[in-house]
């Protein structure tokens, strides 16, 4: 299957992703070691999600072997709903970005139809709960390039 990277009127890149979680805890296992590396790559990390995840993810890297400085810039980027001023901060910046969509298929949709691509590059990865989707992951899986689990980015 090709890659999943659409260029729009401006001749930006799009990446699309999808990521499948059991739970909010299973959702940070799975995005902060991406997130590290992001960080690393100095792009913008956007978490758009439905419910605040500001007490799991900080139990997450607390079992984690990440040094102290390197937790601090993952529960910087912010884990709670604050909507609107996130879906601002990607208009404004112009820096390379990864946005995780965390929630229902409708607040995915809903989401992802409110994001503009005003940045250089941006990746969105479509967070979907396994409950909500199991019996539609094989025709949602198709509409992606990539897939992020826990062992990281799979290319499709």
């Amino acid at each position: 299957m090709m890659n999943q990277i659409e260029n729009t009127k401006e001749n930006k890149e799009v990446e699309k992703l999808c990521s499948f979680y059991a739970s909010d805890y299973h959702f940070e296992m799975i995005s902060i070691p991406y997130i590290e590396k992001e960080i690393k790559n100095k792009n913008q990390i956007i978490i758009l999600t439905e419910n605040n995840l500001e007490e799991t993810v900080q139990k997450v890297l607390a079992s984690t072997h990440l040094e102290e400085e390197e937790k601090q810039k993952i529960i910087d980027i912010g884990w709670s709903e604050q909507t609107k001023e996130k879906l601002e901060k990607i208009k404004e910046d112009k820096t390379p970005t990864t946005v995780f969509i965390k929630g229902s298929k409708n607040y995915i949709q809903k989401m992802d139809k409110q994001i503009e691509e005003n940045t250089s590059k941006i990746t969105k990865i479509h967070c979907y709960e396994v409950q909500e989707v199991a019996h539609e992951m094989p025709n949602i899986v198709k509409q992606y390039g990539a897939i992020l689990n826990t062992i990281g980015k799979i290319d499709m």
